[in-house]
């Protein structure tokens, strides 16, 4: 299975449509994974013409989304428990925040967003990931958006570009 993870698009604050290299992925995508950050509902409307949505919301997102989706999600994928949330919020790091929402779980991934910087890490058999923005970089180098592959495993990585046409 193929998931396309993105968080902070920022629609259309940062960015007016979503980058090539994003379009080209969610084409072929099985999932696409959105932690938060949309910003409208016209995001996850226009997400949703490339196939299965899921996510939830961030803390700049309008009421709308708020009345669609929730602010953490708990997804079953072949046999694999994936929370998502995030991660915004007060003390802790983004990454400590995004393990609190799961805080007695058994979790295999958690992918999360807010912070805008790619994060790819695994702890005692737990997948953290943040696929970074793909359209409002901020001090990272590149663009950038995820892919998980879940077979028997589960393997992410992220993609990077450098700009968001």
């Amino acid at each position: 299975m193929k998931i396309v993870v993105i968080s902070d698009t920022h629609i259309p604050k940062r960015a007016r449509k979503f980058p090539l290299p994003l379009i080209r992925e969610m084409e072929t995508a099985d999932l696409i994974i959105h932690a938060g950050d949309w910003q409208t509902l016209d995001v996850y409307q226009e997400l949703s013409a490339y196939g299965n949505v899921t996510g939830v919301t961030g803390n700049v997102d309008s009421p709308e989304l708020g009345r669609v989706l929730n602010s953490r999600e708990l997804v079953l994928i072949e046999g694999f428990k994936i929370g998502v949330v995030h991660g915004h919020g007060r003390g802790k790091s983004t990454v400590n925040r995004a393990k609190s929402a799961f805080a007695g779980e058994k979790v295999d991934c958690i992918i999360f967003g807010h912070s805008h910087i790619p994060f790819h890490q695994e702890e005692d058999g737990l997948l953290l990931f943040n696929p970074g923005s793909a359209t409002d970089k901020r001090r990272q180098e590149q663009f950038s958006f995820g892919l998980i592959n879940i077979g028997s495993t589960i393997e992410a990585r992220h993609i990077y570009y450098p700009d968001k046409v």
